[in-house]
């Protein structure tokens, strides 16, 4: 017999065959080689990935519907071909290893064609800047999502993916209030290459009590069926989808664990770019160790794995589908954990 149903829907017209999606690592970060792995990954498992900052190579169109385009502070590679070459835009307003700050792609990353799809000078730095320029206010974010959907001629849902910081609640219903899809929450334990470790580690709160604080805010407001949730930042494994589902998301990104899939010993020299595994590296000749059709059956692979693992769970719970789980916190119990923290999660202490 089949087991249990993995398939998802974001609102409005986006349908995932596993919760889980490949979460934004811009192009000049990590290279070449590695997008077309995830992109080819995400089009084999029936999932998305996302382009990151860094726009979306010319190549890379044919895998669109697969693919979630995004809009960061330094509108690096965004023009309207860019936007409708996706299945949904997300404008990137913050990330949860630096809240707060922009990012810093060292010129020693910008290659040929890093320089062509971000538009940027051939070995110079590129540098997003902190805020978005023409977002100082939820009216201008109301803005830049009908001009994207505008763009688009409304044809792909707008997501926009913020930090998990204290008060992410508030934040997250202005963003469904003007009229985004998706609301993709970034926590602490996010991955970065371009962060300063005081930033990394000190700023920011874990993704469990953003999630659940925004999913019971916007139930109390009556509109959490207005838009998607999805999580990201610090997913190490199938148990970690499990309780984040649980907690009230519709889905989870993953990248670094989809790194680790493909060799990345997490030896933290990323911004050098002479990344050992030829992962965050424009090297050629470190490059050239990541073979994108390998790279892809590996990242397909591991999800594929935490795939029948979720069944698995999902089976043992007496559930038949992911939908089933979704929010359903009395799954869950928790062990070591203040009132205080019960209380956010809405969580029972086990044995009760």
């Amino acid at each position: 017999p089949a087991g249990p149903k993995l398939k998802t829907k974001l609102t409005p017209n986006m349908e995932l065959k596993v919760p889980i999606m490949f979460s934004a690592m811009s192009f000049g970060s990590i290279n070449f080689n590695l997008h077309v792995a995830m992109a080819r990954a995400a089009t084999e498992l029936g999932t998305y990935y996302n382009t990151g900052e860094g726009g979306l190579h010319h190549s890379l169109y044919k895998y669109g519907a697969n693919t979630i385009v995004q809009v960061a502070s330094g509108r690096f590679g965004v023009h309207r071909d860019y936007l409708n070459a996706g299945a949904a835009i997300e404008i990137k307003v913050g990330q949860g290893a630096k809240p707060g700050i922009g990012g810093h792609l060292p010129g020693e990353k910008i290659n040929a064609k890093v320089s062509e799809t971000r538009m940027v000078p051939l070995g110079s730095d590129a540098i997003s800047p902190a805020p978005h320029h023409d977002i100082y206010s939820i009216e201008d974010l109301l803005q830049l999502i009908f001009a994207l959907k505008e763009a688009s001629d409304y044809r792909v849902p707008v997501s926009v993916k913020i930090a998990a910081v204290h008060n992410v609640a508030a934040i997250a219903s202005g963003i469904v209030r003007a009229g985004a899809d998706i609301v993709a929450i970034d926590g602490m334990r996010g991955g970065t290459g371009a962060a300063p470790a005081m930033i990394r580690d000190n700023v920011g709160i874990p993704i469990e009590l953003a999630l659940a604080s925004v999913d019971q805010r916007l139930r109390d407001e009556g509109i959490r069926n207005q838009a998607s949730v999805v999580v990201a930042g610090g997913t190490r494994c199938s148990a970690d989808v499990v309780k984040a589902i649980a907690l009230g998301a519709d889905a989870v990104y993953i990248g670094t664990s989809a790194l680790l899939a493909v060799g990345c010993t997490l030896c933290a020299r990323c911004y050098t770019g002479k990344c050992p595994w030829g992962i965050a590296t424009n090297d050629p000749y470190l490059a050239k160790r990541q073979n994108p059709d390998i790279a892809a059956k590996k990242m397909a692979n591991l999800v594929r794995a935490w795939s029948h693992e979720i069944e698995e769970m999902l089976g043992g719970m007496g559930l038949n589908s992911i939908e089933s789980l979704r929010g359903n916190r009395d799954k869950l119990r928790a062990v070591g954990l203040g009132q205080v923290e019960l209380d956010i999660l809405g969580v029972k202490p086990a044995g009760k």
